[in-house]
């Protein structure tokens, strides 16, 4: 979501240059409990279906694929005659704290998939760098290794049944004493 962020922030801050800005990257979970306790003014989430005391602005959709190198797969059909992925490879998915394992959860339960070789990672961009070092099959978001599917680098595994999009925006509290500067930032977001 990092990626999402910058594209706000570059033009913003350009136009809005004596705005004092912290970042803090966290799962969306973590990002709603600082919101809750008024420890951050807005964070960039996964739209969880309770959206409690906070308004949320929709940025769009997300999506979660399972990708691997070709060369990771490769081996893995040279030493698995059923080529059943989810019972006998290294899936690699984000710790069970995080909205989107969460999520993926749901999905493998609700289709009966069961992994037998887990291994959880605590940040996206880490299970990015694991799978295009061929350590396993990881569930990722779409939209953040476009390049690497373009490339060649990293290959989607086809789903029989495709994980549904998620929507990601910016929540911030319902209160009505929002900062100015917080104020801007979501007026910015909003028209553009």
């Amino acid at each position: 979501m990092q990626i999402i962020l910058l594209d706000y922030l570059k033009d913003f801050i350009n136009d809005n240059p004596h705005i004092k800005i912290t970042i803090s990257c966290q799962s969306s979970n973590q990002t709603l409990k600082l919101l809750e306790e008024n420890r951050i003014d807005i964070g960039l989430i996964g739209k969880p279906n309770d959206m409690k005391n906070f308004n949320f602005y929709s940025w769009g959709e997300i999506e979660d694929i399972f990708v691997a190198t070709d060369k990771y797969l490769d081996n893995f059909r040279l030493r698995d005659n059923d080529n059943d992925v989810f019972n006998n490879a290294a899936i690699m998915l984000l710790d069970k704290n995080n909205m989107t394992r969460q999520y993926i959860d749901d999905y493998l339960l609700q289709n009966n998939i069961e992994v037998n070789n887990l291994i959880e990672i605590s940040s996206m961009d880490l299970l990015i760098e694991f799978a295009k070092i061929s350590m396993g099959i990881a569930c990722v978001i779409k939209e953040f290794v476009l390049d690497e599917l373009e490339t060649g680098e990293l290959t989607e595994i086809p789903l029989g049944i495709p994980i549904h999009k998620r929507e990601i925006g910016f929540a911030y509290n319902k209160s009505e004493n929002i900062f100015p500067a917080v104020s801007k930032f979501i007026d910015f977001i909003k028209e553009h």
